[in-house]
């Protein structure tokens, strides 16, 4: 049996590939690349923040939920944080007054403080205080109970 080059299939293929590879080299000089733009992206507009209502809308997190609407505000004083928690019913955001709320917080070292909040008449809204001044992200869960019904937030704040 005589040997060709030429004859065997598995030589041609390894050859032909060899030659695409070592014939369509093209230098980085010859490369032209245009910038993509970026995409416009329009600016999103807070609805909640837009409302005239006196509905909560005080700049905090804000939660829609159901019906209900939560708002957490954190405020840094002296002592460590005032949290103002909005709980709110309906298209015309009403005040849920007669809820048990309650928060368990993660501190930025990783314990957990429980929190009790008041319903303020005057304020007509929930607060509590975290004495607290350690620098650092907190992650609050707040847990309601609404005559039996159970609604969540988490929300998230830094010192």
């Amino acid at each position: 049996m005589k040997f060709s080059i030429l004859t065997n299939p598995v030589i041609l293929l390894v050859t032909a590939f060899l030659l695409n590879a070592c014939g369509n080299q093209t230098s980085p000089t010859d490369i032209s690349v245009s910038p993509t733009p970026a995409p416009a992206i329009a600016p999103t507009e807070n609805v909640e923040e837009n409302k005239t209502e006196s509905h909560g809308g005080q700049g905090g997190q804000v939660i829609e939920m159901g019906d209900y609407h939560l708002e957490l505000l954190t405020l840094k004083e002296a002592g460590g944080f005032h949290l103002d928690f909005y709980l709110q019913k309906g298209a015309d955001h009403s005040p849920i007054t007669d809820a048990i709320v309650t928060g368990k917080v993660q501190l930025p070292d990783g314990t957990q403080q429980d929190i009790n909040f008041k319903y303020s008449d005057q304020d007509k809204h929930y607060t509590a205080l975290l004495s607290t001044q350690v620098p650092g992200d907190y992650k609050l869960a707040i847990l309601v109970d609404i005559n039996g019904e159970k609604v969540n937030g988490r929300f998230n704040f830094s010192y």
